[in-house]
């Protein structure tokens, strides 16, 4: 067409203006159609979760395949589709070491489309995985490990801690104890990350109520004989003694403190990192009477305990606080996106923090600057054998605690997003 009008040179300058006119609209128009169809090109058809733990090892029982369950119950639940995308989960096994979690994670975001990665039980891989997603600009959630610093000073502008942390099951936990006149106390630390943690939080808890620690001992993941350590907790004359590990170190120790007979001998043992399949595998002979602070207990409300049957008719077991918590974080992800009308990783992100939470296992649930959920939480009590009939239900509410209550004041927090 434009050579046919070149070859008009007499056209008049009326014409001419409305024929630029035309083209540049005809321009215009495929720009636009341009733009539109490599933005449709860019953007993902499905959206991928990746829940990523320890699927064969120590933290197994309380994330593993119950937490790819989860997810997948959320995404059901939604329809298994948002935005006209079709959503899909994926599981892989961290194998407990940072380095494995964070190629993992790296595969995950850079080759594979995922857009949210959850779940991380051990503190350590927690925040390398967080780390690679803050490198990437990409949405993680923790929900089954504890570390404070991922609220702390490792905290990201995309990521997210659900559950549970060091602080919420330390401080609650000192402060219903001392009720007991418990005031002397020794630690059983696990020797990593988490441990060194969960110990230097319920060390400054005991501090503030005036108790006093007698002695610490450390001890690797994974350990099998604890008899020692138990020894020299004995040893102490420590009225109380803070198992401060998570998942089978939990077991194993209070196991060997029972055969020693330290429990009925006047010793209270606490474990602030408890999960109920922990209590589930020592059994109420062995658990009876323990308290710890849980971010969810499948029998405190009609609501609860529906979302727990569902669960157990997929995994055969009732879920635990890191389980529930990926079905509840996978949940709200999924309906930012829905309120976003948008993938946006920053727009999410937002939208996440926005948007109130509360499901069947979150109450009063609101996301923070740093990242952290704050919510309620429950002190419960381990039943003795007798008062229950069914296998899973272990655990008493003994008290409802407000999340500001809990966790950590944000004007204590040393997350570098928080303005001082």
């Amino acid at each position: 067409m434009e050579s046919t009008v070149g070859a008009h040179t007499n056209i008049g300058p009326l014409a001419r203006r409305s024929f630029m006119t035309i083209r540049t609209a005809i321009y215009a128009a495929c720009a636009l159609v341009c733009a539109t169809a490599a933005q449709a090109q860019s953007e993902p058809q499905s959206i991928t979760i990746g829940v990523l733990n320890d699927m064969s090892g120590n933290f197994a029982d309380q994330s593993g395949r119950g937490s790819l369950a989860a997810a997948r119950m959320a995404i059901d639940e939604l329809g298994g589709s948002v935005l006209g995308k079709p959503v899909k989960a994926i599981g892989g096994d961290h194998q407990n070491k940072p380095d494995v979690a964070a190629a993992v994670a790296r595969r995950w975001y850079d080759t594979e489309g995922v857009q949210f990665i959850v779940d991380m039980p051990n503190s350590g891989t927690a925040l390398a995985v967080q780390e690679v997603a803050r490198t990437l600009g990409k949405i993680n959630v923790t929900a089954t490990a504890g570390s404070l610093a991922l609220t702390g000073k490792s905290c990201a502008p995309t990521s997210f801690h659900w559950m549970w942390d060091t602080y919420s099951n330390s401080y609650g936990l000192v402060k219903a104890l001392t009720k007991k006149h418990i005031d002397t106390w020794f630690f059983i630390t696990a020797d990593y990350a988490f441990g060194h943690a969960l110990e230097a939080d319920f060390r400054k808890a005991i501090e503030q109520t005036g108790g006093k620690t007698v002695g610490s001992v450390k001890h690797p993941v994974g350990m099998q004989d604890f008899s020692s350590l138990i020894l020299a907790a004995q040893s102490s004359k420590a009225r109380g003694v803070v198992v401060a590990s998570g998942g089978n170190d939990i077991v194993n120790t209070l196991k060997s403190a029972n055969e020693f007979g330290l429990p009925k001998s006047g010793i209270s043992f606490v474990a602030p990192a408890t999960f109920l399949t922990d209590v589930k595998s020592m059994g109420l002979d062995i658990a009876q009477g323990l308290t710890y602070v849980t971010g969810f207990t499948w029998n405190y409300d009609d609501a609860s305990r529906a979302f727990a049957q569902k669960f157990f008719e997929r995994h055969k077991a009732m879920p635990t606080m890191g389980q529930a918590g990926v079905y509840s974080a996978t949940r709200h992800y999924l309906r930012a996106v829905e309120a976003a009308k948008s993938l946006d990783v920053a727009t999410v992100a937002a939208k996440m923090r926005e948007l109130p939470v509360s499901d069947a296992v979150i109450r009063n649930g609101r996301i923070r600057d740093d990242g952290r959920l704050v919510h309620d939480m429950y002190l419960v009590e381990v039943r003795r054998p007798g008062e229950t009939k069914d296998p899973w239900d272990l655990e008493k509410v003994q008290d409802t605690l407000a999340g500001n209550d809990v966790f950590r004041p944000l004007s204590e927090s040393d997350c570098p997003l928080i303005k001082k």
